[in-house]
């Protein structure tokens, strides 16, 4: 997103320290924001704002108080050895996925039950979920080259050996290289909704995705799905209803979740004093 694009994002501090405080991670300010999010297209950018002193003569569109923290790491101060996996570092997939492709190999027990979450962001789900639950494997994917190293870093500093994290387009892995009956739990949540209408087949869910989960999900397993975006809930309204490879139950929320949580990420914990409206569903495969 460069400066002469028509999408801005013009931030301003309002009565907030110095920039040069010592204890940068723990400042919090007030800022005013004025978006268009006109082409806000892809993640990169969506990653890319600029920032500029807010002039008096600009409105206030909208005040938002939250921690401002520090950007991640670089890339030289993560350790991600035994943690994170990139899927162009792997072998050549072949026609259809191999037992030497399989994910689960990558854990010191690979018998556990295993369980993918598609999206994982910077890892909070994962390293608060898989303390809980020491007897079943996580694969976390995640697009986003720095928040996927960050993940990665985070499970090896709590020393989480039932935590991996992938770099990778997550549905063209799936297709290609996870066994058939071989995940006993999905996690999707707070998908990208894809707002405009050309870009909705770049949604995760899809006819033929949920055909491709269901291939990979044992009998019995499950695909947990939670948003906050009134269109996407409504996108998959309509893709459960016509498709009669799962069983639609109630949502029960994550064990590591807090209450009134329904996941307990960082996303969640941010909007719910916007009272948003936070929606998931559970879909068990059909035998």
């Amino acid at each position: 997103m460069g400066a002469s694009s028509a999408s801005a994002l013009w931030i301003s501090e309002l009565c907030s320290p110095p920039l040069a405080s010592k204890n940068r991670s723990a400042i919090t300010t007030t800022l005013t924001i004025k978006m268009s999010i006109s082409k806000l297209e892809k993640p990169s950018d969506h990653a890319r704002v600029h920032a500029m002193c807010r002039l008096p003569s600009e409105p206030i569109l909208a005040k938002l108080n939250f921690p401002m923290t520090r950007s991640l790491p670089s890339a030289s101060r993560l350790d991600i050895s035994g943690y994170g996996y990139q899927a162009e570092e792997l072998p050549s997939a072949g026609d259809a996925p191999r037992t030497e492709d399989d994910p689960r190999l990558w854990f010191d027990d690979p018998t556990r039950p295993f369980e993918l979450e598609i999206g994982s962001g910077k890892g909070t789900f994962l390293v608060q979920e898989a303390p809980h639950r020491p007897e079943h494997n996580f694969l976390g994917i995640e697009w986003m080259m720095a928040f996927w190293r960050y993940a990665a870093d985070r499970a090896r500093r709590r020393d989480l050996r039932n935590v991996r994290m992938l770099h990778a387009d997550a549905v063209e892995f799936i297709r290609q290289r996870v066994a058939n009956k071989s995940i006993h739990t999905f996690h999707l949540y707070f998908s990208d909704p894809w707002p405009k209408s050309r870009h909705h087949r770049r949604r995760v869910v899809q006819d033929a995705t949920l055909v491709e989960f269901h291939r990979v999900i044992e009998p019995g397993g499950t695909l947990r799905i939670v948003t906050d975006h009134d269109d996407l809930w409504d996108w998959y309204e309509e893709h459960v209803q016509r498709c009669e490879l799962f069983e639609r139950e109630a949502y029960e929320p994550c064990v590591s979740a807090k209450a009134g949580e329904l996941v307990g990420s960082n996303f969640e914990r941010k909007f719910i004093p916007e009272g948003r409206n936070f929606r998931g569903m559970t879909l068990r495969r059909n035998d």
